[in-house]
């Protein structure tokens, strides 16, 4: 999933580890956040999106469904 976390943390001047503190979760989880190789939960979702005061859909936007996926 397409995410603006990165952006979102450097527009505030905060390091990863700054916040993965504020969110109670490790480093390595904004990194992968961060890099789009991990989806966050529902409600670490809503704890970012709180966090930044934006909707949950300005901070992530899922991938465009492929052609024939037999998703709606």
């Amino acid at each position: 999933m397409k995410n603006k976390v990165k952006l979102l943390r450097e527009g505030r001047h905060w390091s990863q580890g700054d916040l993965a503190n504020a969110l109670g979760v490790s480093r390595q989880t904004v990194i992968s956040i961060e890099k789009e190789r991990y989806n966050p939960s529902l409600a670490l979702a809503f704890s970012i999106a709180s966090l930044f005061d934006c909707p949950i859909e300005a901070i992530f936007v899922p991938e465009s469904k492929k052609k024939g996926d037999g998703l709606l």
